[in-house]
């Protein structure tokens, strides 16, 4: 059965409510209520096509999983077609869009390229202002996003010199699986958002250069495009978002394990939506580029009805509440035998007790300061760590990501006694501004100056980075600025 677009047109209220997405039609009533972005983004292109809004922020296979076989109601008609193409063609671009356009063009060469600030300031200027909203975006007043990054300069080097380093080794294994730096892509949502081919980028990228993914539960491909891009040895990890409902939960976790991936990575600082105002903002930005700005006229109501979650803090608001310790865990033990990493600590007392509860391995994360305001600095909780309990990484390995930008960011973590790194905004930046060719780029770059940090502070493995080869200092650091 072909369908027309004045029948899918006759059904555009909650009553009765069809989409179309790529020329086929899907009758998303009673998804309504259960989507997770509320119902009033679908309600928006009821009865009308809604790709463009679809395609960047769902993996292909999210309407299969989602809605029943009866509710796939099939193409529209040829006719219906043709007219769908011929709009898209003739579709005005925004000035936005046509900003983007020009910034492309204007790219500077990959080899010009020399640090991961200078990779998103390109991308930065190539990204979409959604993409980059969500992206830059932080909780509240960004304050534990700029610490995250400042935690780093507060701690300098001991180095020490005639130490032997012509030979120098950056390699590491990670949950026992080799990685050419201690570097891994820590889970990062809808990477289509930036570029067309999204977390695919990445996926070959880590390939090229040896290092491992993690692949976000949020992921804008499905776990399944993203294993089957993936090259025969390639090392993928699964950063899983727990939903309330154990069995949905279950199900996640063995498909990821029947695909592949080698380790789950429980993400726990993520319960409930935070308020990321510069991605919440974004669509009034946008609107007044067109439009004009808009005022208030008397007669508004003083209800907070704006859409407070942006473009995915609605993808967490079915996620596990209720998670503890004894409970979860052991749970998570019973449906898998992949390793356990847990995903958010903040504090000593909890890196202790995920010891205790036998995991394989915990990321001291404040979620890349997206989530608590004022959460302490991962930096911080590392060093604290080192300090109060250092026999914790005896019993379990230990990553740490937030504000890491430089080799030396890594080198300093990893005298604390972190295993490895975790980077997200960077590798989304990266594919953003070159695709896969970006991501290969920053592997290069950070394995370059972990290389030079390691042989000026006297370590030829990593092996040899001890805790007394960094201090923390007490006096205000004066950054220079950059011209």
């Amino acid at each position: 059965m072909t369908l027309s677009l004045q029948t899918v047109g006759e059904h555009n209220t909650a009553k009765s409510c069809w989409v179309i997405i790529n020329n086929k039609v899907y009758d998303v009533t009673e998804f309504l209520n259960e989507h997770p972005g509320g119902s009033a983004i679908i309600l928006k292109y009821a009865g009308r096509d809604a790709t463009l809004a679809y395609e960047p922020i769902h993996p292909k296979n999210a309407l299969d999983k989602h809605l029943s076989p009866s509710k796939h109601l099939g193409p529209v008609d040829v006719d219906s077609a043709k007219v769908l193409t011929e709009a898209k063609q003739q579709r005005k671009r925004t000035k936005d869009e046509l900003r983007v356009e020009e910034a492309i063009k204007l790219r500077p060469p990959l080899q010009r390229i020399l640090s991961l600030a200078d990779m998103e300031n390109v991308a930065r200027h190539v990204l979409s202002h959604k993409a980059l909203s969500y992206y830059s975006s932080a909780s509240d007043d960004e304050i534990t996003y700029d610490e995250n990054a400042r935690g780093f300069t507060r701690f300098f080097f001991n180095a020490r010199v005639m130490e032997p380093v012509s030979h120098c080794d950056p390699s590491t294994t990670i949950l026992g699986h080799k990685s050419s730096i201690p570097v891994f892509v820590s889970g990062a949502a809808l990477a289509k958002l930036g570029h067309p081919d999204g977390e695919i980028n990445i996926t070959k990228g880590c390939a090229a250069g040896n290092i491992i993914q993690m692949v976000s539960s949020n992921a804008s491909l499905s776990a399944e495009e993203i294993a089957s891009a993936a090259a025969p040895s390639q090392t993928l990890f699964f950063q899983l978002y727990k939903h309330k409902d154990d069995v949905i939960a279950e199900k996640r976790v063995r498909n990821v394990e029947n695909l592949g991936y080698k380790a789950i990575f429980l993400t726990v600082d993520a319960i409930v939506p935070s308020s990321r105002e510069r991605d919440i903002r974004s669509p009034w930005v946008l609107e007044e580029q067109e439009t004009g700005p808009q005022w208030h006229t008397d007669g508004e109501g003083t209800a907070d009805t704006s859409d407070v979650f942006g473009t995915a803090g609605a993808l967490i608001v079915n996620d596990d509440r209720d998670m503890t310790w004894e409970k979860t865990i052991p749970w998570l033990r019973r449906v898998s035998k992949l390793p356990i990493v847990v995903k958010g600590i903040q504090c000593v007392e909890d890196a202790v007790l995920a010891a205790e509860a036998g995991v394989d391995g915990i990321l001291i994360s404040n979620h890349g300061g997206r989530q608590l305001e004022y959460s302490m600095p991962s930096f911080e909780v590392l060093y604290k760590l080192r300090k109060q309990r250092p026999d914790i990484f005896d019993k379990v390995e230990v990553y740490i990501d937030g504000g890491a930008r430089r080799g030396t960011d890594v080198v300093k973590a990893l005298c604390l006694g972190a295993r490895a790194v975790g980077m997200g905004r960077p590798f989304l930046y990266a594919q953003s501004a070159y695709g896969e060719a970006g991501v290969t780029k920053i592997i290069s770059i950070l394995e370059r100056e972990i290389l030079t940090a390691m042989r000026l502070i006297g370590a030829s493995t990593i092996k040899d980075l001890k805790p007394e080869m960094v201090e923390r200092i007490d006096w205000q650091l004066v950054v220079r600025a950059k011209l």
